[in-house]
Parts: structure tokens; C-alpha cells; sequence
């Protein structure tokens, strides 16, 4: 039996979650196919950023992720201790998510959404689109790619029934031990060992009255030998994430050891219940490419971080944004031999940057080990607490990069993509902590309030939008007329409100589906079509064109 469907995306965690349902919301048909039956019992993400909440917003489910089991007057602190019943170093005061304020720049904030909330609602979006097609318990066994199809081997794991499907392209969302990677014969470069970590869920209501640290997100405990284990709260009730931080030695802990680790970090004995044991690695790795001409990789199939940060997830889920519009319009026709080459050329360095943060977070985290804290700051007495509150400060100052990241999560620039018409402009530069809202092509086309309520981001996502900003714009006819000889999606929108015109910079702003700009002027190109052209993939082709007819 052969069955064949447009796109089979291999892997229905969020990535492979958010690529269906985007590519549904396009119109595009697809399968989902997942080895296991998609419950989470450890959960390895809990931070949904605000980029990803742009998204959502977009795909209508921004109150689902907001209104999700975790309490959203839930203090978000970060504590850095020696245990629970000990001494107090010092902390990150953050507020919890109702109390946070939305940030000028965008219409959503960062949310707390652990993964066993977040999975299930991106499951949720993904089952109303009939147009995917998802299969649970079903193995991918091979991987086989033709000029003009894929072919995919599955295996029903309820039924050991054997089928193939066959497919217009394929993609690998099927973590960091990609299969889909590993058949297309795609390596990974970087340090495949940072640390060796060991992760505990246990259950205890009792743990807050325990202590007099109260509630907080995450604490981090240091000892004489440095940073050595982390407490999360994952449900914000009674549920909470152990993580034995090592080093790059692997080793495995007995039930006694676990529990003296936990008595250690807690300061007393107490009654909890070990829901599991899960031993992972902290990884800095890339892949050497993220597809052939068929077969593409996302999320963890592509990069791999440490989890410091939050930017493991939150990267992937821009893979399958960027993805999903390129092969959209592959399918649809309008799409050039450049589009999705593009899709590398876009996400590739933002993974590479985003390692790098990730990396340099847990370098900051685990400084404790390479300078041993002074001992006085372990030692009872009032007299010491100066050194522990110096100490807490050095700390906290150091940690202040992890908590603080907007400009990772918005200030990416597509500025070297070859479907990124640029304009000669300087690319503005962004920080860690600061973004700063942009025009400039390849940056996300900034978020302004219009004055029906509305932000300038519910414009887009569905084709390409052409923004007329001012009274005195151009006349875009030759634009339109542009687009719908290639049969691009474009629409045109017309705004005189003076904040958006500030904002965008430029009489003329194209933005692609994803919400990123790709053009800009004041005044109509000499070459409305080669813009065209370039955006969709097509440029190269068409200097070539014009090279064998001169």
C-alpha cells in the first residue's frame, strides 16, 4: 500500500506541531507522524517566548497558552541559596505572568506554559484543521528521496502493519537522535558533551511550607564545590523538576543518592513521590546543512542547546514558521529554485547565534565551580551576611543575561537571505536585553497599536502584505500587477496613523507571510517585478533569464 499526501512531517512534538498547523492554516495538506502515542512525562521546556506567543496570536490560540493549569500569579524569582532551610545569597525579583507588563514592542509577553501543557494545546490547534493528517504509534523506518518525490517506509506500531508513503517533501522534526537526519546522511558539528545532567520530577505539596524562601520559578543551589543541582516548579502546586547538574563525565545515581541530593537541597526530610528519573546531555551542536532539495530537518533535528535560556524550543518553533509559508509556495507554484534554499540561509545563523547564548549561559551559571565561593558566606552569623549578599550580587548580575533575552527572541535579521531585497540602510544592531523595532528588510515588521485595536502584526501571515504608510504614498499598481503575473498572494494596506508611519521608517514596506520585512522604499523601484522576483525566490533565475537573452 502507497498513499501519497503533499508534505509528511516526521515528529509531532511542538516544532513538528507548529509546522502542520501553520502549513493547515495555508491550505496545504499534510501528515504527522509520531513513534510515540504524544504524552509528555518530562517535561523539558516550560518557557513559551514571546516570539512564539506573535505566533500563536496568529494562529488564534495566544488565550489557550495564557490560560493554561500554571498559575499565572505564580512569583517567576530566581533564587540563588545554599539550600532551602540554609542561606540565601540572592535573587532575581520577577513578577509572575499576570503581573508582568506587556512590553512596547509586541501584543503578547513571554508565557510560563510547561511542556506537558504546551504539547496538548498545540495538539489541540493542530486536530481542528482537517487538514492534517496525524498518525500516533507509527514509525518512520526509512527514508528514500527521488527528483520529483520522497518516499517514506512507516510501520503502524499498534498493528506491525508496513506501509509507504510518498511525498512532495519531507521534514525531520524528530529531535536531536534525528532519524530523518541520519538517512539523508546530514551531520552535526560542535561539543556533543557539555554537561551530563540527570533530571527528577517529583510530586510534594509540602515543599513550600517547608521553607522561608517562599515561591519562586527556579532556585539554584551552590555549595563549597560550586553550582551543583536546580529546583524548578513546573505546575506551580505541587510539581517540581530536580536537575543534578555534572560535567561532562557520565554517571548514574542510585535511589539513596537521589535522596540525600534532594535532602541536601531541601535542608530537612520530608515526603515526596519520584515520578521519574530521566538522564540527559546538555549538547552545543548544528547541523552541517538543514536539507537536501526535498528533505528538510527543524528544532532539534537542526540544533541542539542548552536549555539556558529558553531557547531551544522557541528557535524551532521559528524553523517551522519560516518553513511552513516556503513550502507553501513551492507547492502553490509561485515559489522560486531560491525559496526554499532560503530557509538555511534565514534560520541556520540564528541557530548558531542562539547556541552560542545558550552556551555562554550555562558558562555564567556554573561559574561558581571555577571560582569557589569563599567559604564565609557558609558560616552562621550576622557577620557574614554582608559577604553573602556581595556574593549574591556578583551572581545575580552574572545571571541577569539568562533572564532578560527579548533581543534573542525578536531581533534576528534576515539581512544575507537571498529572498531579502535590501535596501543599502545599515542593519541595526540588537542586544540580549534590548530590542529595538525595525523596518530595515529582513527584521520582523514592528508591532504598532492601530487605533481600531488591532496590532500591525494581525495584518499579516496570510500571503505577502503590502503596507502604503501616509497619505502621500505611492500608487502600488505596477506592484500588484507584479505579483499576480508570478501569482503571488499580495494584499495592500493602507495606513495614515502617525505611530505606524514612524515606526516602519518607509512609505512602502513589503512583508512576507511570516511577518518579516522583505522590501522598503519611499518611492515605487525601477523594477517592481525583479522585487517580486527576489521575494519569492525567483531572482537568480530570472538574472540568469535576462543573461541568455542578452
Amino acid at each position: 500500500m502507497q498513499t501519497h499526501t503533499q508534505i509528511l512531517i516526521v515528529g509531532a512534538g511542538p516544532v513538528g506541531l507548529a509546522l502542520a498547523g501553520d502549513l493547515a492554516q495555508r491550505g496545504t495538506p499534510c501528515w504527522l507522524v509520531e513513534r510515540t502515542d504524544g504524552a509528555i512525562t518530562q517535561p523539558k521546556m516550560d518557557m513559551v517566548g514571546i516570539r512564539t506567543m506573535e505566533f500563536a496570536r496568529r494562529w488564534g490560540i495566544a488565550d489557550w497558552v495564557r490560560n493554561s493549569p500554571y498559575p499565572r500569579d505564580y512569583p517567576q524569582d530566581n533564587v540563588y541559596l545554599e539550600s532551602l532551610t540554609g542561606f540565601e545569597f540572592g535573587r532575581e525579583v520577577v513578577p509572575s505572568k499576570d503581573a508582568e507588563p506587556l512590553p512596547l514592542q509586541s501584543p503578547e509577553k513571554r508565557e510560563r506554559c510547561p511542556q506537558d501543557m504546551f504539547d496538548p494545546i498545540m495538539q489541540r490547534f493542530v486536530r481542528q484543521h482537517s487538514e492534517v493528517t496525524t498518525k500516533y504509534r507509527t514509525l518512520v523506518t526509512a527514508v528514500k528521496e527521488f527528483p520529483d518525490k520522497v518516499v517514506a517506509s512507516l510501520r503502524d506500531l499498534e498493528t506491525n502493519e508496513d506501509y509507504e508513503v510518498s511525498c512532495d517533501y519531507l521534514v525531520g522534526t524528530d529531535g536531536g537522535a534525528s532519524f530523518v537526519r541520519e538517512q539523508i546522511g546530514i551531520g552535526m558539528v560542535g561539543k556533543p558533551v557539555l554537561t551530563h545532567t540527570v533530571n527528577i520530577i517529583f510530586r510534594s505539596a509540602e515543599l513550600p511550607k517547608l521553607h522561608d524562601k517562599g515561591l519562586a520559578y527556579r532556585f539554584i543551589f551552590i555549595g563549597p564545590e560550586g553550582t551543583w543541582l536546580t529546583i524548578v516548579a513546573i505546575n506551580g502546586k505541587d510539581r517540581w523538576r530536580m536537575s543534578i547538574v555534572g560535567d561532562d563525565q557520565k554517571r548514574e545515581y542510585s535511589e539513596a543518592e537521589i535522596h540525600d541530593l534532594i535532602v541536601r537541597a531541601v535542608g530537612c526530610e520530608f515526603q515526596y513521590e519520584i515520578e521519574s528519573v530521566m538522564p540527559w546531555v546538555r549538547r552545543e551542536l548544528i547541523a552541517e546543512q538543514y536539507g537536501t532539495k526535498r528533505v528538510f530537518i527543524a528544532g532539534d533535528a537542526a540544533h541542539l542547546m542548552s536549555p539556558t535560556g529558553g531557547f531551544g524550543m522557541n528557535t524551532g518553533m521559528g524553523d517551522a514558521v519560516d518553513l511552513s509559508w516556503k513550502l507553501n509556495g513551492a507547492l502553490a507554484g509561485w515559489g522560486g529554485p531560491e525559496l526554499l534554499a532560503s530557509y538555511e540561509a534565514e534560520r541556520k545563523p540564528v541557530a548558531a547565534h542562539n547556541i552560542a547564548e545558550s552556551s555562554g549561559n550555562l558558562k555564567l551559571m556554573l561559574e561558581p565551580r571555577k571560582t569557589p565561593p569563599p567559604a564565609e558566606i557558609f558560616m552562621p552569623g550576622a557577620e557574614h551576611d554582608e559577604a553573602r549578599a556581595r556574593y549574591g550580587k556578583w551572581y545575580g548580575d552574572m545571571m541577569k543575561r539568562e533572564w532578560y533575552t527579548i533581543g534573542i527572541h525578536m531581533g534576528y535579521i534576515y539581512a544575507n537571505s537571498p529572498v531579502i531585497v535590501p535596501d543599502g540602510s545599515p542593519v541595526p544592531e540588537q542586544e540580549t536585553a534590548r530590542y529595538v523595532q525595525t523596518s530595515t528588510p529582513g527584521a520582523r515588521a514592528p508591532h504598532v497599536w492601530l487605533k481600531d485595536g488591532r496590532s500591525t502584526l494581525d495584518l499579516f501571515g496570510n500571503g505577502f502584505v503590502l503596507l502604503r504608510l501616509g497619505a502621500d504614498a505611492p500608487d502600488v499598481t505596477p506592484f500588484v500587477e507584479a505579483a499576480t503575473r508570478a501569482g503571488l498572494p499580495l494584499s495592500v494596506v493602507s495606513i495614515d496613523e502617525p505611530a505606524v508611519i514612524e515606526a516602519y521608517e518607509r512609505k512602502l514596506v513589503l512583508v512576507r507571510p511570516d511577518g518579516h520585512s522583505c522590501w522598503r522604499g519611499d518611492e515605487l523601484p525601477a523594477d517592481a517585478a525583479y522585487v517580486i522576483d527576489v521575494v519569492r525566490g525567483a531572482g537568480r533565475q530570472r538574472a540568469q533569464s535576462a543573461s541568455a537573452a542578452a
